[in-house]
């Protein structure tokens, strides 16, 4: 497959680089030469510096023979006549990056494709999703629904003196068959657990489950559930207006914006919100806007330092659940380490959904753990595929991968040893980044 990305910046590289780890022969380009550095050399992609709007360098770039033309640049306009272009050039799919709500509305995308524009993606919706579920499932560090919502995937760091701390996986404690921890982020480093391993204080445990199984895990892990009923927004980007229209009604939210022209639009957008124009780094202000009473604050700013420490100064106050927009990725290590609760990354959440789009059609589902360096997937097991010729635990699965759980006649079951996939069966699988590939192969 020939991909061409048009926008070196975090999402265009971010996403050229995962798929650079496949099969295929992927194409970086951008006006400006020192976006593209020497990511030829040290990755399996070709660059080239050109505009996605010059008919000129687009030929010259091959659009013709390109599967997919992706167009990720920070403007709008050049993403949706870049795709045009492209389309009518010869690529034979498109996708371009928006920033207009109204585009992605389902009633719009026949007009959209009769453009030559096959697939709209909007990151800020994407980010707002993903703040929508972490206030719901307060007590989780990160929250994702699989398998139609018949399996959940619940990562949370584990308190000192939970039941689960000091237990080896050999001894039994986890032998119940309500949740499956399939793995354990320690530090920097990502561990899938075996028979001698066990759960320290501090570890951010993966672990699947039925909805019913929640409550058992959230209690085996030491953590508490709030309701959520007070929160704080701070910064009035797109990301808060459109997780406050997302947020259900009857909530008591502010947005602290220090733009006053800002605050006088938004107040005209959102009118789920009180929108307050002081600096929400201002800790005599904050203290003035009842932070020692907010259930979250959510910090959305362009500025990821400034959301980094304002979740900080957050938790001073004894606010429980943080949520902070880091969109430096080298930050995000730090950020995780500063226990400031869940962090979130759009151009991660947009290159992660592209990434989707590409993989085999045994794949059903992929989500990509930005902090863990690694994906959570659902499979479909075919009939006469490997996966279904053995129990599991003679399948020679590689290392770096566990399977969690199945689901067979819409029925969510976890898995052991003893587990033999039958086709039919949608298989969740814990993966490092590099063993996606491999384990393709076990479902074809």
């Amino acid at each position: 497959m020939r991909i061409i990305i048009a926008g070196a910046g975090e999402v265009g590289t971010h996403l050229a680089k995962l798929l650079s780890r496949e099969d295929m022969d992927i194409c970086l380009m951008d006006e400006r030469q020192e976006r593209l550095g020497d990511l030829d050399a040290n990755y399996d992609m070709l660059t080239k510096v050109g505009s996605p709007t010059s008919i000129h360098d687009l030929k010259d770039i091959g659009v013709r023979n390109a599967d997919l033309f992706i167009a990720v640049t920070p403007f709008e306009t050049e993403n949706i006549t870049a795709c045009m272009l492209a389309n009518q050039l010869g690529a034979k799919k498109t996708l371009a990056r928006v920033d207009n709500y109204e585009y992605i509305q389902p009633e719009n995308k026949q007009l959209f494709e009769a453009m030559g524009l096959n697939h709209l993606i909007y990151p800020e919706v994407l980010a707002a999703h993903e703040i929508e579920a972490a206030l719901k499932t307060n007590w989780m560090r990160y929250h994702l629904t699989l398998c139609d919502g018949v399996l959940e995937m619940c990562v949370m760091k584990v308190r000192a003196g939970a039941p689960m701390v000091g237990k080896q996986f050999l001894s039994g404690f986890f032998n119940h068959g309500l949740y499956r921890v399939v793995a354990i982020k320690r530090g920097q480093d990502t561990i899938i657990p075996r028979g001698q391993d066990e759960i320290m204080a501090g570890d951010m445990v993966y672990a699947v489950c039925t909805h019913d199984n929640m409550e058992v895990l959230r209690e085996h892990g030491g953590k508490q559930k709030r309701d959520i009923r007070n929160i704080i927004f701070y910064g009035g980007t797109r990301i808060a207006q459109k997780a406050v229209q997302n947020l259900p009604d009857g909530l008591n939210i502010k947005i602290l914006e220090a733009d006053r022209d800002l605050c006088y639009r938004l107040s005209e957008k959102v009118n789920k919100a009180l929108i307050i124009n002081i600096d929400g780094s201002d800790m005599e202000a904050l203290k003035d806007e009842g932070i020692q009473d907010a259930d979250a604050f959510v910090a959305v700013t362009e500025h990821s330092e400034a959301n980094i420490f304002g979740c900080l100064a957050a938790k001073r106050f004894g606010v429980k659940k943080t949520i902070a927009d880091v969109e430096n990725i080298d930050y995000i290590p730090m950020a995780e380490g500063l226990d400031i609760g869940s962090v979130l990354n759009k151009k991660t959440i947009t290159a992660s959904y592209i990434y989707q789009m590409l993989l085999d059609a045994s794949v059903l589902n992929v989500r990509n753990l930005t902090n863990a360096d690694a994906e959570i997937v659902e499979f479909m097991a075919e009939e006469g595929s490997r996966i279904t010729r053995h129990k599991i635990r003679d399948l020679s699965l590689p290392i770096d991968a566990n399977i969690g759980a199945i689901v067979r006649a819409g029925e969510g079951i976890l898995v052991n040893g003893e587990t033999q996939v039958i086709p039919g069966d949608q298989v969740v699988v814990f993966c490092k980044n590099k063993a996606i590939r491999q384990l393709e192969r076990f479902f074809q």
